[in-house]
């Protein structure tokens, strides 16, 4: 009889506790909106359990909403609160959460979500989906955004995306597409072939200009003859312009361009020109004037611009790689008929190759990093030093090369400091 007694002590229950008909039990309570919410349990432990993290919860000022909230609820709030981003950044930012996230982690609720699963869905995305590392990473740009929304906003305590994109990188072997500049002497190819070629020299000016500044494409593209002082030698970059697939509701669909601030404050810049980016500047002025070709277009209220295609309309930079593409086949077919083993062939390169070029020669000409930082407009001085060690560690190598041979009794190898 006492034990009957002690066991239904053991069954009492607390305020908003319910033992349901079916033997389960359930918690009530009211949250922060007053709205009545519900958990449940098979037992009263088990119940007890969770009622201790929801007082808990309560306690940190986690939102009792969280329980309820998805994936897909947050990205809807965070495209609404989202601002600072260009167009065609956002645009991005969204197809790559309507196609890769939402279709697969969307309905969870934020607050079961773990780290463990972000990390098994990255593996998913490598393994299964096959993604390159530079996709995985505007997934994790957006991702890790909408969780970190979630944390500042009192749904969950941490973001179960930090560090997972690290970790995936040193776990999996991606193909990283390290950027090669050109060497001098394949530098000095390009421009020599654009110089002389009657088919391909129309290209030289603008090839010049992004060989011998570090302009990225858009800036270059973008670049309106009132925003170069020729007699100054000066390219006061301010702007840029970009091209892509419109998906906005309310604007126009398609795609199209539009011209946007730099990509960050520090881009806002003045470049010098050197020799011969002034002489590419006034070649193409000599051009059009030969050819009566002026700009047909004014885009967001910018018209003038410099580089144009025979219609007199703006360059992009998918005409100018597939140019580029048909630049190193023809000039190593001549270099091949010049002699069956060529001193120096155009490897495969991109326009952005010519940013990277440029930067490679400021750093072989002991340039200071800081000047190099601003004249290429990096917002993070460790994104010029990175570069700076790639292109110091190369030339390293090639002194090192020539300090053997000095040893094996060859002194003209010797490369100079």
């Amino acid at each position: 009889m006492a034990e009957k007694r002690k066991d239904k002590a053991r069954t009492v229950l607390k305020t908003g506790e319910v033992q349901r008909k079916n033997g389960t039990y359930q918690y009530s309570w009211m949250d922060g909106q007053l709205k009545r919410r519900f958990v449940y349990a098979k037992t009263l432990a088990d119940l007890r359990e969770k009622e201790k993290r929801i007082q808990k919860d309560k306690c940190d000022g986690i939102k009792t909403e969280a329980r309820y909230t998805t994936v897909d609820d947050l990205y809807n709030l965070w495209q609404n609160l989202k601002r600072g981003l260009k167009n065609n950044t956002f645009e991005n930012y969204k197809y790559m959460y309507s196609t890769f996230v939402g279709p697969s982690i969307g309905n969870r609720r934020v607050s079961t979500l773990r780290k463990s699963d972000v990390k098994k869905y990255y593996n998913y995305l490598v393994d299964e989906r096959n993604l390159k590392a530079s996709t995985i990473d505007n997934i994790n740009t957006v991702l890790h955004q909408i969780l970190q929304l979630a944390v500042d906003d009192d749904y969950i305590r941490k973001n179960p995306a930090d560090n997972v994109l690290r970790e995936l990188k040193k776990a999996h072997p991606f193909q990283t597409g390290e950027k090669k500049a050109l060497t001098m002497k394949e530098q000095e190819l390009f421009l020599d072939y654009l110089r002389t070629h009657p088919v391909y020299e129309h290209w030289y000016p603008i090839f010049a200009v992004m060989v011998g500044t570090g302009l990225r494409v858009g800036e270059a593209t973008g670049l309106r003859w009132m925003d170069i002082d020729l007699e100054e030698g000066m390219i006061d970059v301010n702007h840029t312009l970009v091209y892509y697939d419109h998906r906005t509701e309310g604007s126009k669909r398609g795609c199209y361009f539009n011209v946007n601030s730099t990509k960050t404050p520090a881009s806002m810049r003045q470049v010098p020109m050197l020799d011969f980016v002034k002489e590419a500047f006034e070649m193409e002025k000599q051009k059009q004037s030969d050819l009566d070709l002026h700009c047909t277009v004014t885009i967001d209220g910018y018209t003038d611009f410099i580089f144009l295609n025979r219609f007199g309309k703006t360059q992009n930079q998918s005409t100018l790689n597939k140019a580029i593409k048909r630049i190193i086949r023809d000039c190593n077919d001549e270099q091949f008929e010049k002699s069956e083993e060529p001193e120096v062939l155009l490897p495969n390169f991109s326009c952005h190759t010519l940013r990277h070029t440029f930067t490679t020669r400021m750093c072989e000409a002991g340039v200071n990093v800081k000047v190099i930082q601003d004249i290429l407009g990096h917002t993070d001085i460790s994104t010029t030093l990175n570069i700076y060690a790639d292109v110091t560690k190369e030339l390293r190598k090639s002194e090192f090369d020539g300090l053997e041979a000095y040893f094996n009794g060859e002194p003209k190898n010797v490369v100079n400091a």
